[in-house]
């Protein structure tokens, strides 16, 4: 009984969105904001939510978060391969980000392939499951970079408890996608970065289960006689660079990704969405996908999609955004009416069509 009731407190105590696991050292006490600051952010926490449309279960996000840091265990190839993309693109910056901040997702994939790029001396690992928290500190006594100074916190992306203008690097590898408000937690990444700060992140796109979504609409039409929402939408391609120019963010980038993850069965497929802890969270779901229906989306997968030697393909779409915070240094666009050199100028000295 004592240890339900600790576990109740603690998940209670995870969902507040504010409270830091560790206190952090002295070379960051400038990340974070002032006791007073984050009490009376706390109390506004709840009157914000209810004021914004909510797509998504943040309480249901919580406990899938818990579950994947219990099922998790060996190498990922998919999230692996995901982060070794977004940390790339540290590699073409000529420039140090001295304090990061990593955001839920597959942060624990982000921590271990580091391996001193982009010039990171403190790392802020962030998750809103105090059981991921525990599991990527355990993690890390293994990994192989461990001079690396890392503060494990517990936060929501939602309600980032950072202090303005204190980061080089916000990452998010595949988790701002569950979020209710993305162009805001966007907007708090920006405001947390000092200028010329760089924000990394990836999500998954539109096109992302297409397979599963096709399998399991059939079936739903074929037992049921209607379907109901059992997949989380997700952005499109096109939404990216609107969603990184409505932040506010600078020489804003977005390119994509097709992985095509081969699987022996539909059900190895959702066991490695639940050890992702990407399952369905949106709050007007249908509690429970029903058993014949169940099995005769694994059949209509496998009967449409399945390969020769009976494994079955499913598409991952990743979306990656780039994005700076604006500083005087970065290159602008001249204004409209600036030009020195008119086309015809150009057609002359270039001669005509004819020669």
């Amino acid at each position: 009984m004592a240890e339900r009731v600790g576990r109740l407190l603690t998940r209670e105590w995870a969902r507040r969105k504010t409270h830091r696991l560790l206190s952090p050292p002295p070379a960051l006490d400038a990340v974070f904001p002032h006791a007073a600051a984050v009490a009376s952010f706390s109390t506004d926490v709840d009157d914000v939510q209810s004021s914004r449309v909510k797509i998504f279960d943040r309480d249901l996000k919580l406990k899938q978060r818990d579950r994947a840091a219990w099922l998790m265990g060996g190498k990922n190839d998919f999230v692996d391969s995901v982060a070794e993309n977004l940390l790339d693109r540290l590699d073409d910056c000529k420039k140090a980000f001295p304090t990061a901040l990593c955001l839920g997702g597959s942060s624990g994939a982000i921590r271990h392939l580091i391996r001193g790029r982009g010039g990171i001396e403190h790392l802020i690992m962030m998750d809103m499951s105090l059981d991921m928290i525990k599991h990527l500190k355990e993690t890390e006594r293994n990994s192989v970079d461990n001079k690396l100074e890392t503060l494990y916190m517990v936060g929501d992306e939602e309600f980032l408890p950072i202090k303005e203008n204190s980061l080089e690097l916000v990452v998010s590898c595949l988790g701002l996608h569950w979020t209710n408000d993305l162009p805001g937690a966007m907007i708090q990444c920006r405001l947390a970065l000092k200028p010329d700060g760089l924000f990394l992140a990836s999500i998954l796109g539109g096109e992302t289960l297409k397979e599963l979504r096709i399998a399991c609409t059939i079936a739903q039409m074929e037992r049921e006689g209607g379907i109901s929402p059992h997949m989380s939408p997700l952005a499109q391609v096109r939404d990216a660079g609107n969603l990184l120019t409505r932040a506010g963010f600078a020489l804003p980038g977005v390119d994509v990704d097709e992985y095509t993850v081969r699987y022996d069965s539909a059900l190895e497929l959702i066991e490695h969405l639940r050890t992702m802890g990407e399952t369905n969270a949106l709050l007007q779901r249908s509690n429970m996908l029903k058993r014949d229906t169940a099995l005769a989306t694994a059949a209509v997968y496998e009967s449409m999609f399945a390969a020769e030697d009976g494994k079955i393909p499913a598409s991952f779409q990743v979306i990656y955004m780039t994005g700076w915070k604006d500083h005087p240094s970065q290159q602008r666009a001249k204004s409209r009416g600036s030009a020195t050199i008119s086309f015809e100028d150009l057609r002359k000295h270039l001669g005509s069509d004819e020669k």
